[in-house]
């Protein structure tokens, strides 16, 4: 089940919590009377161009967790959960927005979200404010994990993922002269740093680096600057609608035989349907899809429960997560005198944060076996190549076989 609020009534809410905040911690107690529905909050993206169908599948996969398991059970006393729903509008200003909106609600267990890292790093300086544990399916800069206290995540951060895209062009594709383009996100210029360090590290050249304005539609400048520097590969960090601009326009520029590459932030359907054609020989790095048992049967209740394919990559993720928080408040919540589920925002923090350290969970995405600084998730990174309409995985690409075969070669 949801529960939703106008975007107006949000802006709202965020505003009255801005001021009150600064002298406002959550108390420690979430008090949840009998019969009351436990919540969860969740913030998604769900608005934008290429934006929303990522997190309109985080939100499916939400909700099918809560299929599966629609209730948690404390000493014998049953509580249904639902989840408070929220846009956060991939950006620092939607993270402000969301993480004052529920740091204000007191009983708020905790947060799923945001989507993109610029919002978990506005919503997470709020959520250490407020002592409120948050779980992001999708935010991989590196730096969240280290910077706040609060924050886990079920999915690798781009430390790994912009080290193995880099070993994949080096290596795998054979190639030594690139191109950098971001979107000036937290995401995406992490993405590209992370990328430019090993792929220079590797003995590559960046021979050109750029950035673009979330929103524009015409970057044949930012092309052309691009194609003095004579690139093998431009990689974009990035979401849908940008990235299929680029694609498209880079013929333009003379840099139509160029291959281009993205990583997890395009790996959308929304992405081919925006670049048609053009995306096709694409790239693309992302975190490993999951290969269990597990998650073959969450994809196949995904299409039977909403008729469709994933619209992004993150629906498992997101499902771990919300099985994450139905763990802790089982765990660590309590049934008081009165029949009332209590539980402590401090102890679920410490359980969460500690999840699967001593045993190991066997979740959708992978085991799951948090650090105690947020990381959760194993950094198994895979790549894949748009044909014939479809991301198709590149089964044949083992980057830590790699990494070790350039090893050999410098230690030679």
């Amino acid at each position: 089940m949801l529960r939703t609020i106008s975007r107006k009534a949000l802006v709202i809410l965020a505003l009255v919590a801005l001021v009150v905040l600064p002298t406002m911690a959550q108390e420690d107690l979430i008090v949840v009377e009998a019969g009351d529905d436990v919540v969860i909050g969740l913030a998604a993206v769900l608005s934008g161009e290429g934006l929303a169908p990522i997190g309109e599948d985080i939100v499916r996969g939400a909700e099918l967790a809560l299929v599966v398991r629609p209730t948690v059970t404390v000493g014998e006393v049953e509580f249904n959960v639902v989840f408070d729903v929220q846009d956060d509008l991939c950006s620092a200003e939607g993270g402000q927005a969301v993480g004052n909106y529920f740091a204000a609600q007191p009983a708020v267990i905790g947060v799923v979200g945001p989507t993109c890292s610029s919002a978990c790093n506005a919503a997470s300086t709020i959520f250490d404010q407020a002592g409120m544990a948050s779980i992001s399916a999708s935010c991989t800069s590196p730096v969240l994990a280290q910077d706040f206290e609060t924050f886990s995540r079920t999915v690798p951060s781009d430390a790994a993922q912009g080290a193995d895209a880099a070993i994949f062009i080096f290596d795998y594709l054979g190639l030594s002269r690139i191109a950098t383009i971001h979107d000036g996100s937290a995401y995406g210029e992490g993405l590209v740093n992370v990328l430019t360090e090993a792929f220079t590290a590797l003995g590559g050249e960046v021979v050109a680096a750029d950035a673009v304005t979330v929103g524009d539609t015409d970057f044949r400048s930012t092309l052309d600057g691009i194609a003095a520097g004579a690139p093998e590969l431009i990689f974009f960090g990035g979401f849908p609608a940008e990235a299929a601009r680029l694609a498209e326009q880079r013929a333009d520029a003379g840099l139509g035989e160029v291959i281009f590459m993205g990583a997890d932030g395009i790996k959308t359907t929304e992405f081919i349907s925006l670049a048609g054609e053009v995306a096709e020989g694409v790239y693309i790095s992302s975190p490993a899809a999951a290969s269990t048992d597990a998650a073959a049967e969450f994809l196949a209740a995904y299409v039977e429960e909403f008729g469709i394919e994933p619209t992004g990559p993150y629906n498992t993720n997101t499902a771990d997560a919300v099985n994450m928080f139905l763990d802790a408040i089982e765990a660590v919540g309590v049934i008081n005198d009165d029949g009332n589920l209590e539980i402590s925002r401090a102890a679920l923090l410490e359980y969460l944060l500690a999840y699967g350290s001593e045993e190991p969970v066997d979740g959708i995405t992978g085991v799951l076996s948090c650090n105690g600084d947020g990381e959760c998730l194993a950094p198994l990174i895979s790549f894949a190549i748009v044909e014939g309409g479809e991301f198709v995985t590149l089964e044949d690409v083992n980057v830590m076989d790699m990494e070790e075969e350039t090893e050999e070669e410098t230690e030679e």
